[in-house]
């Protein structure tokens, strides 16, 4: 049995929410393909930590509750990771997850010495994104989250499953004047070339 870890970084409400219907689509024909597996969802609106920004005051004890995330990043085989854009990069939960998470001989390993030397510890995950933006994509080239995504997963040494799924578009016509369900099936031709791989 394969376990999946569905990290959800969407502030927005459950039924306004554009990449929790992706995601509820992609998850259905996964567990179609595989109804064995255990799906693990951590909503990142109910972890304490995901509200926790790294300051100068808590630098010293900001680390400090975050090996029981790494420890279920070890646990999995695979995550879903869904964040929708928010200011031109992903929501400040996911930031704050990725910002927790993201520990130097836990997650990584990096000496500081030549360009290259960063060797990601968490090579066992294979790693689907999931995307969400309101602008077409293209219209602000400088903020591109899904690619961050993939780059931040890819340093930490996983493999990113392909394609990413990015729903764009979403607050302008014809999206925008559909619900959330009706838009995702947009990208069921993308969810079904990414669950051959994932």
């Amino acid at each position: 049995m394969t376990r999946v870890l569905v990290i959800n970084g969407s502030p927005s409400k459950r039924e306004q929410s554009y990449s929790g219907a992706v995601t509820d689509l992609f998850l259905d024909k996964y567990h179609q393909l595989h109804p064995h597996d255990e799906i693990i969802n951590l909503d990142l609106n109910d972890l304490p930590l995901a509200h926790q920004t790294l300051d100068r005051h808590n630098s010293s004890s900001y680390w400090k509750e975050v090996l029981p995330l790494i420890e279920q990043l070890k646990k999995v085989e695979k995550v879903v990771c869904v964040s929708p854009m928010n200011n031109f990069n992903v929501s400040g939960l996911m930031k704050n997850y990725l910002d927790h998470v993201l520990l130097a001989d836990q997650t990584f390993s990096y000496k500081y010495s030549k360009k290259g030397e960063a060797i990601g510890l968490l090579k066992n995950l294979v790693v689907q994104i999931i995307t969400t933006q309101g602008a077409p994509l293209g219209w602000y080239p400088f903020g591109n989250h899904t690619a961050f995504l993939e780059g931040t997963w890819a340093f930490m040494g996983a493999k990113i499953n392909h394609p990413s799924l990015l729903l764009a578009g979403t607050k302008v016509a014809p999206l925008k004047e559909q619900t959330p369900e009706v838009a995702a099936q947009t990208l069921l031709p993308e969810i079904d070339k990414a669950l051959k791989t994932f």
